[in-house]
C-alpha cells in the first residue's frame, strides 16, 4: 500500500492502515472546503425553490392566520390545559357554478334555464387534526323533496310558480360540524402514545360518501361518526375501521326524506399487498317506513397498466318492501389505463342490477346510485338538468365506453367521448326501464388559476320513445 506523508501508519498494515491514512488526510473540523468539481457530487449548498412555469399560490377568499398551503412560518398558538397546542387559522373559500342549459327527456316537455349554485365555506383549522367547518348554499334548497335553484326558467311554462325568475335564497347552513383526534386534544393522557389513543372523530351535520356514493351520497347528514386509524395487523399495511350513528336528515332510496330514521354502521378499509379492500355495514331504523339492511365490499387494484375497482352492494328490507327500502343487489366495476406515450385516459364502467337495488341514504341532490357509470348516467346538480340515461339501479345491466384526452402538457383543456346503454333484464313497462343508448361529450378548458369553463351535450334513443337530446354551457369560479 502506498500512503504519502503519514509516518505515524508506515509500519501498520490491513484495513487499520487504511482507515487511518483516510482520517490524517481529512480537513480538521469545521475547515471550509471547496466543492468538488465532479458533475456527480451533491453540493453543500441548498438549492433554490425552482418556480419558474409554476403557478403562484391563489389565496382564498379570507385568509387569517396561517397560510392555506402556503411557505413561512407557523404561529406560536397557546396551550390547553389538555396540553394541546392550537393555532386558530380562518380561511373562507368557495366556488360558484352558473350554467345554461336545454334538456329534452323526450316524451316530457324541453327544460331550458338559467341555473346558479354557489358554494360557501368557513373552515376553521386549529391544528393539522382539528378544525369547525361551516358550509351555506345561500342561491338554492330543496321544496318538497326537489332542489330549486336561482335563475330563470325559460321553459316550461307550466307550473307557473317554475316559470320565470326564480329567488331560491336561504341563509341556514349546510354543513356545520367538528372533528378531531382524542390524542391530539389530550395529549396528556397518551404521553409517548402509551395509550394509543389514535381515534378521530367527527360530530354535527356533514357530507357522507360509503363505497363511492353507491351506498350512501348525502351532502348533509346530522351524525357522530369515530374512526381507528391506523391498526396493523399481520398480512395488511394498514386497517382504518370506523363507527357512524346518523340520526337527522336521512333520505331513503329514491331520495325520499325519513324524519324518524336513524341509522347504525361500520366502515372498514384494509390496506393489502396488491389491493385495497372496503366493507361497509348499515342497519336504517324506521318505525313508519320499514327498517333495512345494506352492505358493500369493494376492490381496488392494479392488474398491470390497467386499473380496477370492482364492487358488490346489497340492500334487505327486514319487514316490507316500500319506496324507501326495497331488496336488490348491484355488481359495479370500473376499468382504465392510459395509452402508451399519453396523458389520456380509457375507461369502461359495467354493472347489473339485480331486482331493486336501494340504497341507504341518498341527498335530494344526489340522483340513483348509478351517476358514477359515466356522463350518460351523471347528475350535474345544477338545476333541473337530468342525467341522459337512468342511473336507477333495477333489473338492469349496462356499460359505457369513454375516452378522454388532454390537449396540452398543463392538461389545462381536455375532452370526453362517451358511448353506453343499458338494458332491462326484466319485462317492463315503466318508461326509463326501456332499452336505451346514447353517446355523450364534454369540453373543458381552464383559464388562469380559477375559472374552468364547461360545454355539455348528449343524445340517447329509448325503445318506444322519442329521441332525447340536450346541451348546456356551465362557468364554474373557484375562490
Amino acid at each position: 500500500m502506498n500512503i504519502r506523508n503519514e509516518p505515524l501508519a508506515q509500519n501498520l498494515s490491513g484495513p487499520i492502515a487504511g482507515w487511518l491514512a483516510v482520517w490524517l488526510t481529512l480537513p480538521a473540523w469545521g475547515q471550509a472546503q471547496e466543492e468538488s468539481a465532479s458533475s456527480s457530487r451533491f453540493s453543500d449548498q441548498p438549492a433554490p425553490l425552482m418556480r419558474e412555469g409554476f403557478p403562484e399560490r391563489p389565496p382564498p377568499l379570507i385568509e387569517w392566520g396561517d397560510k392555506l398551503l402556503g411557505p413561512g412560518n407557523l404561529q406560536q398558538g397557546f396551550t390547553l390545559p389538555t396540553g394541546a397546542n392550537w393555532s386558530p387559522s380562518l380561511w373562507v373559500y368557495g366556488d360558484y357554478r352558473s350554467a345554461v342549459q336545454t334538456f329534452n327527456p323526450g316524451k316530457a316537455p324541453t327544460i331550458s334555464e338559467w341555473a346558479n349554485r354557489l358554494d360557501l365555506y368557513a373552515n376553521l383549522q386549529l391544528t393539522g387534526t382539528e378544525r369547525v367547518l361551516v358550509g351555506f348554499r345561500p342561491i338554492d334548497q330543496v321544496e318538497d323533496g326537489v332542489p330549486r335553484y336561482s335563475g330563470y326558467s325559460f321553459e316550461p311554462a307550466y307550473p307557473e310558480k317554475y316559470h320565470g325568475w326564480q329567488n331560491e335564497t336561504r341563509a341556514a347552513p349546510n354543513t356545520f360540524f367538528f372533528e378531531g383526534e382524542f390524542g391530539e386534544i389530550f395529549p396528556k393522557l397518551a404521553a409517548s402514545d402509551r395509550h394509543n389513543l389514535d381515534y378521530g372523530f367527527s360530530i354535527g351535520r356533514q357530507p357522507l360518501l360509503l363505497q363511492d356514493g353507491l351506498l350512501v351520497n348525502d351532502d348533509k347528514i346530522d351524525m357522530i361518526s369515530v374512526t381507528r386509524n391506523p391498526l396493523f395487523p399481520a398480512g395488511a399495511a394498514t386497517v382504518r375501521l370506523s363507527g357512524l350513528f346518523a340520526w337527522n336528515e336521512i333520505q331513503r332510496a329514491d331520495n325520499l326524506s325519513d324524519h324518524h330514521a336513524l341509522m347504525f354502521g361500520l366502515d372498514s378499509a384494509v390496506d393489502a399487498v396488491r389491493s385495497t379492500y372496503e366493507a361497509t355495514a348499515l342497519y336504517v331504523a324506521s318505525p313508519n317506513q320499514g327498517d333495512g339492511f345494506y352492505s358493500g365490499l369493494g376492490a381496488r387494484q392494479r392488474f398491470g397498466k390497467i386499473n380496477t375497482i370492482f364492487r358488490i352492494e346489497d340492500s334487505v328490507a327486514l319487514e316490507k318492501e316500500s319506496a324507501r327500502v326495497r331488496n336488490g343487489t348491484l355488481l359495479f366495476s370500473e376499468m382504465s389505463f392510459d395509452p402508451r406515450g399519453t396523458h389520456d385516459l380509457v375507461y369502461l364502467d359495467g354493472f347489473w342490477a339485480i331486482d331493486k337495488f336501494s340504497s341507504a341514504d341518498r341527498g335530494p341532490y344526489a340522483g340513483g346510485p348509478l351517476i358514477r357509470a359515466g356522463l350518460l348516467n351523471a347528475n350535474p346538480e345544477l338545476g333541473q338538468y337530468g342525467s341522459p340515461l337512468s342511473n336507477a339501479a333495477g333489473d338492469a345491466a349496462g356499460a359505457n365506453l369513454g375516452y378522454q384526452h388532454y390537449f396540452d402538457p398543463l392538461r389545462r383543456s381536455q375532452l370526453i367521448l362517451e358511448i353506453g346503454g343499458r338494458a332491462p333484464t326484466r319485462t317492463t313497462t315503466v318508461l326509463e326501464d326501456q332499452a336505451s343508448g346514447g353517446i355523450a361529450a364534454r369540453y373543458q378548458r381552464a383559464f388562469g388559476r380559477r375559472v374552468v369553463l364547461e360545454f355539455d351535450t348528449f343524445g340517447v334513443l329509448r325503445e318506444k320513445d322519442a329521441l332525447s337530446a340536450g346541451a348546456r354551457t356551465e362557468i364554474l369560479v373557484k375562490f
